[in-house]
C-alpha cells in the first residue's frame, strides 16, 4: 500500500492521526501560511499521544521563501535538535539558495537529525532543475522529497511527477502533496509514487470577534477526520 502522511496543526488532528490507520505525521502550526514549526509543548503532546504513528516535525522557522540567512539557519538547526530529543522520529525542512538546493544548510540538517528521518518540503517545487535537485538530495543522505512536481496542485503535474519517481529508482522517496483529496488520489497513485501527503482540512467557524492579524478570523482550519479516511481507504482499495 502506498504510505500515508497526514499533516497535523491541532489536538483535534492528533486524535484523528491516532485513531485512523495513518503511516506517519507532519507537525506544523499556522498550515494557511505553509507551515511553520509547532511548539515544544505541541511536539511532546503528539510523540506522548497513545497509538500515534511516527511524529515528522515541520523546522521551518517563518513563513516565505526558502533562503535563510545565518541566523534563521541556527534557529532551523537548533530545532531539529529539539524535537529529535523529544522523540520525534524524523523532521521535515527545506533550504535552497540560488535556485538550487542549499546544500550547507540540508547537510547540517542531517547532521543534526542524528539518523532520525529528514524529509525535504516543497521548497523543493522552487528548485529549477529539479533532477539536479534530486540527485543531490540523495547524496546528502536525505530520506525523502514532499513535491507536487513544481505546480500548485499536485494533480496538475501527474507526468512530471511520474518522471521524478522514475528519476528516483528507489533512491529516495517521492512522496506527492499539494492539493491532494479524495477525487485525485487514483491518477496520484497510478505515477507510482511510494507516499501521499495530505492535510485534509476542514474549517470550523470559531470566530474570534478582532482583528488579531491578517489573516481571516472567522474561522481556523482542523483536521477533517472523514476526509483523511475516504484518502485512506482509496489507498486500501487501490493497493488490494
Amino acid at each position: 500500500m502506498v504510505a500515508f502522511e497526514l499533516a497535523v496543526q491541532d489536538a483535534h488532528g492528533l486524535a484523528v492521526a491516532a485513531r485512523l490507520p495513518v503511516d506517519r505525521i507532519e507537525l506544523c502550526s499556522a498550515l494557511p501560511l505553509g507551515g511553520v514549526t509547532p511548539s515544544l509543548g505541541f511536539v511532546e503532546a503528539a510523540v506522548g499521544t497513545p497509538g500515534m504513528p511516527p511524529v515528522h516535525v515541520l523546522v521551518r522557522p517563518r513563513p516565505g521563501g526558502f533562503d535563510y540567512d545565518p541566523a534563521e539557519a541556527a534557529t532551523i538547526l537548533s530545532d531539529v535538535r529539539h524535537v529529535v530529543r523529544a522523540g520525534a522520529a524524523g523532521v521535515v525542512v527545506g533550504g535552497v539558495r540560488g535556485g538550487k538546493i542549499d546544500s550547507e544548510l540540508t547537510a547540517r540538517v542531517v547532521e543534526a537529525a542524528g539518523g532520525a528521518d529528514v524529509t525535504f518540503h516543497r521548497a523543493f517545487d522552487t528548485v529549477g532543475d529539479p533532477y539536479a535537485g534530486l540527485d543531490e538530495l540523495v547524496r546528502l543522505g536525505v530520506r525523502r522529497i514532499l513535491t507536487s512536481a513544481g505546480a500548485a496542485q499536485v494533480a496538475d503535474a501527474l507526468p512530471a511527477l511520474a518522471s521524478l519517481v522514475a528519476a528516483a529508482a528507489g533512491r529516495i522517496e517521492i512522496m506527492a502533496g499539494g492539493g491532494v483529496h479524495p477525487g485525485v488520489v487514483e491518477k496520484i497513485v497510478a505515477t507510482g509514487v511510494p507516499a501521499v501527503h495530505a492535510s485534509a482540512k476542514r474549517i470550523v467557524r470559531d470566530a474570534v470577534g478582532v482583528s488579531l492579524g491578517t489573516a481571516d478570523s472567522s474561522g481556523r482550519e482542523t483536521t477533517d477526520g472523514n476526509e483523511a479516511d475516504r484518502i485512506i481507504g482509496l489507498l486500501r482499495t487501490l493497493a488490494g
